[in-house]
């Protein structure tokens, strides 16, 4: 049976109030807010580590607003990311995400979810969902698929791919490691 001192506020984590937090943290929070507007999910626990917390905040921010892969592309994605890894919040936040604000049909999200296979008649979705697939798996890439992401993406929109499934592993281990349930609501800052 786990110790009451298990669950904090997000999960594990306990949470610091915005009016309880020491000057660096209180800084690392001003700062996702200015760049993201809220302290999202896993943005909450990095405020444990002010200085590492300032250094990924912009990498979330940047697949907020200068991506070169499109909303639905970047749902591929991380969905399949989050379905590789199994973590509860981020799988259900972003299934609605990809549904909503990507705009993906439900069934797709849910097959990329489940692991089950799915297409797209996009080509440039099609290709950044074989990618991903082939390198959450893990397998290697092919030539032929190289090729074709080449020339639907281009070399930045590749290295927008791989990382963003590092960036959401990331999420993901976070999410994990304090145990943070679906429905996590964690404190009104």
């Amino acid at each position: 049976m786990p110790e009451a001192t298990d669950f904090g506020t997000f999960g594990r984590f306990e949470e610091t109030s915005v009016r309880d937090m020491p000057p660096d943290m209180k800084e690392a929070y001003d700062f996702t807010m200015k760049l993201r507007g809220l302290v999202p999910g896993p943005h909450r626990i990095w405020l444990a580590n002010p200085e590492l917390s300032k250094t990924v905040v912009p990498i979330g921010a940047y697949y907020q607003t200068g991506s070169t892969l499109t909303k639905p592309e970047i749902e591929i994605a991380t969905n399949l990311v989050n379905g590789r890894w199994l973590a509860a919040y981020s799988n259900y936040e972003h299934e609605i995400i990809g549904e909503k604000a990507g705009g993906l049909p439900p069934e797709k999200v849910e097959a990329i979810i489940a692991g089950l296979p799915t297409s797209f008649d996009d080509p440039r979705q099609q290709v950044v969902y074989e990618l991903a697939s082939a390198l959450i798996a893990p397998r290697v890439v092919p030539k032929g698929l190289y090729r074709r992401a080449k020339a639907l993406l281009g070399d930045a929109g590749i290295v927008d791919v791989t990382m963003l499934l590092g960036w959401f592993t990331g999420v993901s281990l976070t999410l994990m490691a304090f145990d943070v349930p679906s429905n996590a609501i964690g404190l009104e800052q």
